[in-house]
């Protein structure tokens, strides 16, 4: 059975680089003076998307974002390693968005996309690591969902996924079209190939705007941007790094004296 894949990426800030221009005056990301990176869940999604594409001959893959015009560049990234086509979900009116506006700009689009069979994503994006997107969309679109996937099999329109727990696995049966979230230990992303870059290096991408959406119904300007969004960001920082552990020797009460009182001091007993 030939499937419609849509897969939602994000173009991040690399938060291994995290400095005091982090955030804007008004709480939001200044994702302009971070450098820009693939989410990394993401492209497990995407390598998921491409490999059920080879299985079942005559589908297709798309890649989906939302974001400033430099968005596109994941998009294209997506089309060098194997999808399909692309689109770019890009005005002025959705910057600044939170994850409920984004799930509404999102599904939205992925309407006007149609007749898809799977919507494949990654579980979080590093900027934000709320899990919350994916979800959302899926409530908006009557989908059923299953998130933290670590193995996907489809045979025609059943799909069998296997849900990562925190202590084991859960497997859920579901059937097209649904929504699913990928997590790393579900594969190991393909590279661009040189290939792909030749072949797909000027493909053009669709870019969608307000005024194509504006029509829906879930499009509204109090449900887009940062006016759609209930939250911000208080800060951003790094987490400080965990010093250098230290070592007692010795088996005497001493000892033991000097390790209860190190413990008490950081109130772990």
């Amino acid at each position: 059975m030939a499937l419609k894949i849509v897969v939602l990426a994000k173009q991040v800030p690399d938060t291994r680089n995290v400095g005091k221009d982090a955030m804007t005056a008004e709480g939001t990301v200044n994702r302009a003076a971070l450098p820009a990176i693939f989410n990394p869940e993401d492209l497990n999604a995407l390598e998921q998307a491409l490999r059920l594409k080879e299985q079942n001959p005559g589908s297709t893959v798309g890649i989906l974002t939302m974001g400033p015009p430099r968005a596109g560049e994941i998009v294209r990234q997506g089309l060098y390693r194997g999808a399909d086509t692309g689109w770019v979900l890009a005005d002025r009116l959705f910057a600044g968005a939170g994850t409920l506006a984004t799930s509404y700009a999102l599904a939205t689009a992925i309407k006007k996309i149609g007749d898809v069979d799977i919507v494949l994503g990654g579980r979080q994006a590093i900027d934000g690591d709320t899990a919350q997107v994916g979800p959302q969309i899926a409530e908006k679109l009557n989908l059923p969902q299953v998130t933290y996937a670590a193995d996907i099999k489809v045979e025609g329109r059943d799909v069998t996924v296997k849900r990562m727990l925190e202590d084991g696995y859960m497997t859920i049966k579901t059937q097209t079209p649904c929504l699913i979230t990928a997590i790393k230990e579900l594969n190991t992303p393909r590279y661009m190939s040189v290939g792909g870059i030749f072949e797909t290096y000027s493909k053009p991408m669709s870019v969608f705007d307000f005024n194509t959406l504006k029509d829906d119904p879930l499009i509204e300007l109090d449900t887009i941007g940062l006016k759609g969004s209930p939250t911000n960001i208080f800060a951003s920082f790094t987490p400080p790094q965990k010093g250098q552990g230290e070592m007692l020797e010795g088996a005497d009460q001493k000892t033991v004296d000097v390790l209860v009182d190190k413990l008490l001091a950081k109130h772990i007993i």
